[in-house]
């Protein structure tokens, strides 16, 4: 079965090809974070008009790296939420019109999930465990069951922990994406040095405006080096998604958790939170941490097979 996997939701045109008997992956993604820096973050006029621009050299791409005719494609996915409705537009219309000529089911995957169950493909993990993404724009916990359910645990009250990154980035005068400049720049810092706060201890959900508006008072002040408050920054962040995956695996019982998304990219919160964690904790690749289709090929293939034809939405909960 040949599978595809369409991905649009921001700024990546990405599609994958999923071969089931072979269990192999062909893909190919376009990113926009050269033109989008220009800006200092994601312009969605202009990240809809380059997936427009983009998408057909894409999926070609991505057809030929796998050596694959259109016609043996059996199903496909595409990303329908959540995102940029523009960009999701250009994905969702581009899958539609695959699907209607060659005749063959569509489904559509919210972003998150696939997130999450992309750690599946390298990792040997099977629900029930949790999953957490942590993006630009989502930090979420939620609890998979074994039936491909997804319940919301615990979710951001404000600002999006890689959102959080981009501003404190942006008062250091660092370019867009602010993540990968802020785990360069403190790598020759010292972590210790500034104790900023951990917000709603006492519960679930996230706050990261207080942390944020923390580090930028502190960067002003200009009492501390660029590199300190970076590793101090990292090292709180850290702590704070800990703090809440704990109190999930209290909640729940369940000690295997999944951490996906840009964020997860991150070489030291990678190699910390297996420290903090009070459980086992599996990654996706760094590659299948960005936007990809693989990760909406795999999770079409997932929800086709438990006959779930039909989007995240349906299957989330306020809680468990």
């Amino acid at each position: 079965m040949i599978i595809c996997g369409i991905e649009t939701s921001c700024d990546e045109t990405s599609v994958g090809f999923f071969d089931t008997v072979e269990r192999k992956f062909f893909s190919c993604t376009s990113s926009q974070i050269d033109i989008h820096s220009l800006y200092g973050g994601v312009v969605p006029e202009i990240a809809s008009r380059n997936h427009t621009l983009n998408i057909r050299n894409i999926f070609n791409e991505a057809l030929k790296l796998g050596n694959i005719d259109v016609k043996d494609i059996n199903l496909i996915g595409v990303t329908y939420s959540p995102g940029l409705i523009g960009a999701l537009f250009v994905g969702v219309s581009f899958a539609k019109g695959i699907s209607y000529g060659l005749n063959v089911p569509l489904i559509g995957i919210n972003h998150l999930m696939a997130h999450i169950l992309s750690a599946e493909i390298n990792n040997d993990i099977e629900p029930p465990y949790l999953g957490m993404v942590i993006s630009g724009g989502h930090t979420h916990i939620f609890k998979v069951d074994s039936c491909y359910n997804f319940y919301l645990l615990a979710k951001t009250l404000d600002d999006a922990v890689g959102e959080t990154f981009d501003k404190v980035a942006k008062y250091m005068g660092l370019p867009y994406p602010g993540g990968p400049e802020i785990e360069r720049l403190a790598v020759s810092g010292n972590e210790m040095k500034i104790n900023f706060p951990i917000a709603m201890k006492n519960e679930i959900n996230f706050s990261f405006s207080g942390l944020k508006t923390n580090v930028i008072n502190t960067i002003q002040f200009k009492k501390y080096k660029l590199e300190d408050i970076a590793a101090s920054f990292q090292r709180v962040v850290v702590l704070t998604i800990a703090d809440k995956i704990n109190k999930a695996i209290k909640l729940t019982g369940i000690k295997d958790v999944v951490v996906s998304g840009g964020v997860a990219c991150n070489g030291y919160i990678r190699d910390s939170l297996r420290n903090v964690v009070d459980g086992n904790i599996f990654f996706p690749t760094k590659k299948l941490c960005t936007d990809n289709g693989d990760m909406i090929a795999y999770a079409t293939y997932k929800l086709y097979r438990k006959k779930k034809f039909f989007g995240f939405g349906d299957t989330a909960v306020d809680s468990v």
